[in-house]
């Protein structure tokens, strides 16, 4: 059980490990690994929900959940860093599960998704990249003009036709839309009557 609660602990450094890629937008927020993870676990659950039959939905959130673990090891290296720094995520990974009585599992998944040779793999990835297209509009929606220029990479990584539409209906949305509805009178004295 120490290993599980060690390996628990490390688990926990994603909550502080930052997402480097804002710091090249100018007033854009951060976010931590932890964040982005769990929103990516989300929209899988909801890209799973789009797409054929066959493809088994459980595995597709597993590998969402899982997809940027070793960065607890390596941080998050964003592209530019990534022209530079070559990380050895396998080792990471394979370290990071070492010992543990699930090993196999969490190793075998990381690969997978490093591979992206499986439909559940690819409905990650575009999980993944739907979620940096929600942060980019919401950045956007408040005031961070530079996040236009990074949207057409996005759009271009979406490989599943159920992100691709996700994606338009992402970027056609406003992401304060879901809570406020500017077409209510409510918003004139809220619950005040």
């Amino acid at each position: 059980m120490d290993r599980i609660a060690n390996f628990l602990f490390e688990v926990g450094m994603l909550k502080r490990t930052p997402r480097s890629g804002w710091q090249f937008l100018a007033g854009a927020d951060g976010e931590s690994v932890a964040d982005h993870s769990f929103r990516v676990a989300m929209i899988a659950f909801v890209l799973s929900r789009l797409e054929d039959d066959a493809l088994d939905a459980d595995r597709v959130l597993r590998l969402a959940l899982l997809h940027d673990l070793p960065e607890a090891r390596t941080g998050d290296l964003n592209y530019m860093n990534q022209k530079y720094v070559r990380v050895d995520e396998a080792r990471a990974a394979a370290d990071m599960v070492d010992g543990l009585p699930f090993a196999d599992e969490l190793a075998a998944l990381l690969e997978e998704y490093r591979r992206e040779e499986t439909l559940e793999s690819v409905v990650a990835h575009d999980a993944d990249q739907l979620e940096l297209l929600l942060q980019l509009v919401e950045q956007r929606d408040a005031g961070v003009p530079s996040t236009e220029g990074w949207v057409p990479f996005v759009l271009k990584r979406l490989r599943t036709e159920g992100g691709r539409k996700l994606a338009q209906s992402i970027l056609e949305g406003d992401s304060s839309r879901w809570w406020f509805d500017r077409d209510s009178s409510w918003w004139i004295r809220g619950g005040k009557g």
